[in-house]
């Protein structure tokens, strides 16, 4: 059920092979209530919900000094190609927990911190807040795929994933072009 530690190693060059200015969002997950997964075709981005419909902020952060939820984790985001050879089949990449699925380059060399994206009509930026594997992601994928993420080549590619908050509201649908704004326009 879960893949292997040289399964998973074996896939690393096609991982760095995502598009690094423009790439595809391949899946929406709502998730509207903790432990429940919707998939959706197309989603609104709201700068103060962040996914409408997610709980991401009445769930709230236990790490923060109120409990409210963290501004800079509204989204999490996570490569495709990844989640493709960790979750083993395309029904399971929603137990991963992340929001979108895209195929894009989410290494820190390529998005660092306080990059913006167009992801299709919205616009989100990239945040500082790390996003790596925890208890939740080992029993669903496995030790070894914590392992992968949480090694040095998987947290400089970001392969368990990228938290960001959105900068301006609109729509996205699988589908979607993501894509590096040059500068900082909104």
């Amino acid at each position: 059920m879960f893949a292997s530690k040289s399964e998973l190693e074996a896939e690393i060059n096609h991982i760095k092979l995502s598009p690094g200015d423009a790439g595809v969002v391949r899946k929406i997950v709502c998730r509207p209530a903790i432990g429940e997964r919707i998939e959706l075709r197309e989603a609104q981005l709201d700068t103060t919900e962040g996914l409408v419909g997610d709980n991401w902020r009445s769930r709230g952060y236990g790490k923060t000094p109120d409990g409210h939820a963290h501004p800079d984790m509204q989204l999490n985001i996570m490569n495709a190609r990844a989640i493709a050879i960790i979750a083993t089949t395309e029904e399971r990449w929603q137990l991963a927990g992340d929001q979108f699925f895209v195929d894009l380059d989410l290494s820190a060399r390529n998005l660092p911190p306080g990059t913006q994206l167009l992801m299709g009509e919205a616009v989100i930026e990239v945040t500082a807040e790390p996003h790596l594997g925890c208890g939740k992601f080992t029993e669903r994928f496995g030790l070894e795929a914590v392992a992968f993420v949480n090694s040095d080549i998987g947290k400089a590619l970001k392969l368990r994933g990228i938290n960001a908050k959105v900068v301006r509201p609109g729509e996205v649908l699988v589908g979607s072009i993501i894509s590096k704004i040059k500068g900082k326009s909104v």
